[in-house]
């Protein structure tokens, strides 16, 4: 895969420069030097070392990226909210996880499915890579960057906290606060693997919301995160005395029966493409089992 870029700088520079300038890691140039790519000035072989001129265009050529015999492919369907070269944006269902889990009958992850569609596609990188992530019973979107150089991108931008993500949470109780940040620490709860507790000696967490409407004994919020610990939203909520409906880990049996996991929509995801050089915003609408649990409360939303 090639990426070309346009040198419209005064001074020349070495063509590593110009690269780390463009966006480009010290590992995407190994990869490029050592397993088989290349690194071109105006489509010449360049090294590293050899200067980049004003006018000049210089590019990276990365080799294909072999699937991974290890995972299994999957034929289920998945739901395409956005796609382009370099990412793909998947809307999940409640009840698929995200990566494949260990000793499972059936590899049914998003994972797999992602690996079936590539392949169907003959896509020239075969490999999975997957940048965020969402709990096996919240449904919404998750970013599957399509290529080594876009896994890159989106690392960097999460670790900046530039990748932005909203979620519809329907949590038990009526909120009163219109608009609140939860700012609590979270760790591992002691007693379980898999469980989460707010405790003064945890991460720093911090859950922006919004309270959209209110009706009975429940309310639907909208949220920011602006840090992403391991059942942040879930965890939050719960230590408001709000745990999210259908959340029977933290403490909330479901107030609908139509729905069997905690109320919990990924609904919209923002990030910035350099290779588009634009912003990309992509939205997912809430599932039915959300809608059907929130009754009377899908008449009161602003």
């Amino acid at each position: 895969m090639k990426f070309t870029w346009h040198y419209d700088h005064q001074t020349p520079r070495k063509l590593r420069s110009a690269l780390k300038m463009s966006g480009v890691t010290t590992s995407l140039m190994k990869v490029a030097i050592y397993h088989g790519g290349q690194m071109l000035i105006n489509d010449q072989p360049k090294w590293a070392v050899d200067l980049v001129k004003p006018g000049d265009s210089y590019s990276l050529v990365l080799p294909p990226e072999l699937a991974n015999d290890q995972v299994d492919e999957c034929p289920a369907p998945i739901q395409i909210a956005y796609e382009d070269r370099d990412f793909l944006v998947l809307n999940k269902p409640a009840g698929v996880a995200t990566v494949p889990a260990h000793h499972v009958a059936v590899a049914d992850s998003l994972v797999n499915r992602v690996k079936y569609y590539y392949h169907q596609q003959g896509y020239e990188n075969q490999v999975t890579h997957v940048a965020t992530r969402l709990d096996k019973d919240t449904s919404g979107l998750v970013i599957f960057p399509k290529h080594r150089f876009a896994h890159a991108v989106i690392d960097r931008q999460l670790k900046k906290h530039q990748v932005k993500k909203n979620y519809y949470a329907l949590v038990s109780g009526q909120l009163t606060t219109a608009h609140g940040y939860i700012d609590a620490p979270i760790q591992r709860d002691p007693a379980s693997f898999v469980k989460r507790e707010v405790a003064v000696g945890g991460k720093p967490s911090v859950t922006e919301y919004w309270l959209t409407a209110a009706s009975g004994d429940q309310s639907l919020v909208k949220i920011r995160l602006h840090t992403g610990r391991t059942h942040q939203i879930r965890v939050h909520f719960s230590f408001l005395h709000h745990p999210l409906v259908g959340d029977a880990m933290y403490g909330s049996p479901t107030a609908s029966p139509v729905i069997n996991r905690q109320a919990l929509h990924c609904y919209w995801v923002q990030f910035y493409s350099p290779f588009k050089q634009k912003t990309i915003t992509v939205t997912a609408p809430l599932p039915p089992d959300f809608k059907a649990a929130m009754g009377d409360i899908s008449q009161l939303r602003s």
